[in-house]
């Protein structure tokens, strides 16, 4: 008597998918409609928890940012989808690849709205880059593989949404076989033509003092390597487009000349010297404070390299390549003639280390920083108020060398801290965020001390919200109306969630401490919190 074959399920099918797109560690807050999925995970599936659903998706969009393919995110019907809404925006800001699969309730009593049922359609807005629900079970499988390339090609969360009874559900005749997946490689790009090169070419060849500019799209080690032949060979100042969420440009090149200001006056009077600006993996120009004017001043020329659509079409360019940065640029050195022009820049000073009794800020600990730092090192940054300070003077000198929230929303640099690691377990990591910061996913640090990712987390506190102080102030209030939070403790939250940490205070001390650490910290393999005292800035930098 013989048995009947095994049916094989759509669940079953679905974890072929995710191995075969290398999609086997699996970020995620469980919920009651993904148990099901859940149960006996395969053990070449790895779990790693978070504890709330923004540190969920900022681990994974760290990790992706590190290794530069999708990551996986399981969230929980209408309560994890919509906790993690913020920071899919940053993903998708940040340009974060992500496979994400959330939770529905059973098709079977669906349209009686039970328990736990989501209205998730539209309840991320326009965040994911593709969303779906497969009208049937057996489509999931090749759903799932359809979200890869959507978020590769989008480079955003692309979104599945899986009712819990259709992984129960037998695969269908064709399990025996490969369920349709859509394209088993996609190939290709944006590549400039040869006209639109040439064009850029004359362009900059008729420049008396051009300049570029180096956006979060061109961070890569082909980009950077490019646009410093360029630079190099126009001998002009390359800038970092205002509120880059990486660097595009080795920050201590002796043509960098600093982050552009994110204000149309003070951009107009920085750019004030060049008569034409080429911008490379950036829109033109990114800003936070309306003022009116154009960008640039009159008899300007702006062109753009990217290989983002809504960059390419929101710039107000003479001429827009929509193309990939590095190749582009590349490509476009031969055309240009070498110009010397003898251009000298300024370089920051370092600030003096405080007298006995004076208080620390947060420039002396990014001055300590920077002496110490491995160029390899990763920098995740969320300090609003430290970040111009950061800036001047902590350096990116490496491709992925600098990460911050490209959408400005709190709660990314802690979980992302700990996804790039993950991600790329051979670099060294430094979170620098300021204390209020921390609290929007300060849960993250169980996860980065169960799963034994070694992040140093360097928390400037000074007991405030001290860039919403500075902007209130700005707007000409004597007082803010919110209270200061002093008598909070990161290091005593941080030990409470399983993480080593310590509190220091003294000059001295910090020092001893990064002497301490860093030398080993591309080895370490325990988070470690450093929650250091520092006066509140009096000033803020737009």
């Amino acid at each position: 008597m013989t048995t009947a074959a095994h049916a094989r399920t759509v669940k079953e099918q679905t974890f072929d998918v995710l191995r075969e797109y290398d999609l086997t560690t699996l970020f995620s807050n469980p919920g009651s409609t993904e148990v099901g999925f859940l149960a006996d995970l395969p053990a070449d599936i790895s779990f790693v928890l978070g504890l709330h659903e923004g540190s969920v998706v900022g681990m994974a969009s760290g990790s992706a940012l590190a290794t530069g393919r999708p990551a996986l995110v399981l969230l929980h019907t209408t309560a994890g989808y919509g906790n993690a809404v913020s920071a899919l925006a940053t993903a998708r800001a940040n340009r974060a690849p992500l496979v994400v699969i959330v939770g529905q309730q059973d098709r079977r009593h669906l349209a009686h709205e039970p328990f736990l049922a989501g209205r998730l359609d539209g309840l991320a807005g326009e965040y994911p880059v593709w969303q779906h629900t497969p009208a049937r079970a057996q489509d999931v499988p090749g759903a799932v593989a359809r979200a890869w390339h959507e978020a590769r090609e989008g480079r955003g969360p692309a979104v599945v949404v899986v009712p819990m009874d259709d992984w129960f559900a037998e695969a269908g005749e064709d399990a025996a076989q490969a369920a349709p997946r859509g394209p088993a490689a996609v190939r290709g790009g944006r590549t400039a033509s040869d006209d639109a090169l040439a064009a850029l070419a004359t362009l900059l060849t008729a420049a008396d003092s051009p300049c570029l500019v180096a956006g979060a799209g061109n961070d890569t080690a082909d980009g950077w390597q490019a646009l410093v032949t360029l630079a190099e060979r126009l001998d002009c100042p390359v800038y970092q487009e205002p509120f880059g969420a990486r660097a595009g440009f080795p920050q201590d090149h002796r043509l960098f000349a600093g982050h552009l200001p994110a204000v149309r006056p003070a951009l107009r009077e920085a750019l004030a010297p060049h008569d034409t600006v080429l911008t490379a993996g950036a829109a033109a120009f990114r800003q936070y404070p309306y003022a009116p004017g154009d960008f640039t001043g009159p008899g300007t020329r702006l062109a753009v390299i990217t290989d983002d659509p809504e960059e390419a079409h929101r710039s107000p360019a003479q001429l827009v390549l929509l193309a990939e940065p590095a190749d582009t640029v590349r490509r476009l050195i031969p055309l240009v003639p070498a110009v010397p022009r003898s251009s000298a820049l300024n370089r920051p000073t370092t600030p003096q280390p405080p007298a006995p009794g004076e208080p620390l800020r947060a420039a002396h600990v990014l001055a300590a920083l920077a002496e110490r730092l491995d160029p390899q090192t990763v920098v995740v940054e969320e300090t609003p108020s430290s970040r111009p300070d950061l800036h001047r003077l902590l350096p990116a000198r490496a491709p992925l060398g600098f990460l911050s929230a490209a959408m400005g929303g709190l709660g990314f640099a802690m979980p992302a801290a700990i996804g790039v690691r993950h991600g790329a377990p051979d670099r060294p990591v430094v979170a620098v965020l300021g204390d209020g910061s921390s609290f929007y996913s300060i849960q993250a640090l169980w996860s980065a001390s169960h799963y034994g990712i070694g992040v140093l987390f360097v928390v400037l506190a000074n007991g405030r919200y001290a860039i919403m102080d500075r902007l209130s102030e700005r707007e000409g209030s004597a007082a803010p109306a919110w209270p200061a939070f002093t008598e909070l403790s990161v290091s005593a939250l941080a030990r409470g969630l399983g993480c080593p940490a310590e509190r220091v205070e003294d000059h001295a001390v910090l020092l001893s401490a990064l002497d301490k650490i860093l030398p080993s910290l591309a080895d370490r393999r325990e988070p470690l919190v450093l929650e250091v005292a520092v006066e509140a800035d009096a000033h803020y930098c737009s």
